[in-house]
């Protein structure tokens, strides 16, 4: 099992992860978190982020996720390509095919960082 991208996780600065409402936000940390938000604003996008999060087994081949989305298989690559470039999912080839899962850790501190200040 190939591993087809390594992702630097939100995780790794950890200014990015302080919650917005405890201090201004450094540039630094804004970039990984804006393009990662990004990511998520598409509906493809959240949906495919949700199959995967939902996924039986934790990981999905790319095949299986064109027909639950109703898009074409190069809609559903680009769609992604750009979570696997915000560091969301992963990307895994087994033989022909590309399985995807989504990185808990990432979710995490997306979610940690509009949780309100202690």
């Amino acid at each position: 099992m190939a591993t087809v991208t390594s992702l630097r996780l939100l995780t790794d600065d950890r200014a990015c992860c302080t919650p917005l409402s405890a201090s201004p936000l450094p540039t630094a940390a804004a970039l990984p978190l804006a393009k990662a938000f990004s990511a998520l604003g598409d509906p493809v996008r959240l949906r495919l982020v949700s199959l995967l999060m939902t996924a039986e087994h934790g990981a999905v081949c790319a095949c299986d996720l064109v027909e639950p989305v109703g898009k074409s298989q190069p809609t559903v690559s680009h769609h992604l390509k750009v979570l696997r470039d915000a560091g969301l999912v992963t990307a895994t080839r087994q033989g022909a095919n590309i399985w995807y899962a989504v990185v808990p850790e990432q979710v995490a501190a997306l979610r940690g960082v509009l949780a309100p200040a202690d």
